[in-house]
């Protein structure tokens, strides 16, 4: 096995990791934590529990293979209807135990992935493997770290950690879904780092680590149960829902898919949306809608439009019927419009 043990430093320890990288929030998201942080001081005070609710929302496993299942978020961005299970999971059973790959998006989805495995197995979860550290992949950990798990990522999580994101988004998840995140959620940060590919075996199965990022984000990570055929990939790949783009490099982020699309799995299981066994065809969207995005506003940025002019002007009827577009496309374009800006400025 080539996975790595990082030496344990102040950045390490749990409380100091999150999930968003939008410095354009910072104000706004420090602000929340203000605010949740004299909230919960006034809860501490009067002694109320913060304890998490128990989600509610059904999360059932669907079986890929007869080792391999995952479960599907919903498709529309965070909110208190769907309580933040708008990602996917998924988990495979060996003979030795379960790896899992992700964990979803509040402590209480965390938990309630765990309890529908323990329905399909009695068998200990061994590894959890993260994608990313953004807050709907990696906020479930706290129940498989408290079951005994080993928790895997990249080691661009590290960077991550150190900043003061985590606690910026922590607080404002701690606001938009109480009561399944609470005073008692924590972050959990990993217990081994990869850096670059890895591999491990495990109740007879193979297991590949592929890093793809800088991507959708530095620390993007693949995993290919290769005994299966089946490649979870993360946000690499959104299906069926217009991409959340953020700060990502666009352009490593289209040569990450083309890596993917080289290991030709069987089945791929994307970070949003549904499982296909046509992986050429379900990267087809993410591929196409980012870049179109690039397209667009590296034209704008060349002509040197302002973005809100070159919103205007693009024609976004191919993907404005798609869920998430309303509350995510905008953003997405202004992101990459700065970014392609910059390479423009950069030939001139």
């Amino acid at each position: 096995m080539m996975l790595a043990r990082p030496p344990r430093r102040r950045g390490d320890a749990s409380e100091d990791c999150g999930c968003d990288r939008h410095p354009r929030l910072r104000i706004v998201l420090w602000l929340l934590w203000l605010a949740a942080a004299l909230g919960l001081a006034i809860f501490a005070g009067h002694g109320l529990a913060q304890v998490p609710a128990p989600a509610t929302v059904e999360l059932t496993p669907r079986q890929l293979t007869p080792r391999v299942w995952y479960v599907e978020g919903d498709a529309g961005t965070v909110s208190l209807r769907n309580q933040g299970f708008m990602s996917n999971a998924g988990f495979v059973v060996t003979d030795d135990g379960v790896v899992v790959f992700d964990a979803l998006g509040t402590p209480a989805l965390g938990a309630a992935l765990l309890a529908q495995i323990r329905r399909i197995t009695d068998k200990p979860v061994r590894r959890v493997v993260v994608s990313h550290y953004h807050a709907d992949h990696f906020y479930g950990l706290q129940a498989f770290r408290d079951a005994g798990a080993e928790i895997v990522a990249h080691r661009a999580v590290r960077d991550y950690l150190a900043s003061d994101a985590p606690q910026l988004r922590l607080a404002e998840r701690r606001q938009t879904l109480a009561p399944w995140v609470t005073a008692s959620m924590r972050i959990v940060a990993p217990d081994r780092y990869v850096d670059g590919d890895a591999s491990f075996r495990l109740g007879g199965l193979n297991f590949r680590l592929l890093a793809a990022g800088p991507a959708h984000t530095p620390e993007d990570l693949m995993m290919l149960v290769e005994n299966e055929g089946v490649l979870f990939a993360g946000d690499l790949v959104f299906a069926g829902r217009i991409p959340f783009v953020g700060e990502a490099d666009t352009r490593a982020w289209l040569a990450a898919l083309e890596q993917l699309a080289a290991h030709k799995p069987r089945i791929l299981v994307a970070g949003h949306g549904p499982a296909s066994t046509d992986a050429p065809g379900d990267l087809e969207l993410t591929r196409d809608y980012l870049g179109f995005l690039r397209s667009e506003m590296g034209r704008a940025a060349d002509e040197l439009l302002e973005f809100d002019e070159a919103y205007a002007r693009t024609d976004w009827s191919r993907f404005a019927a798609l869920p998430a577009f309303e509350a995510a496309n905008r953003r997405n374009a202004y992101s990459v419009f700065l970014s392609m800006q910059r390479d423009a400025l950069g030939r001139r």
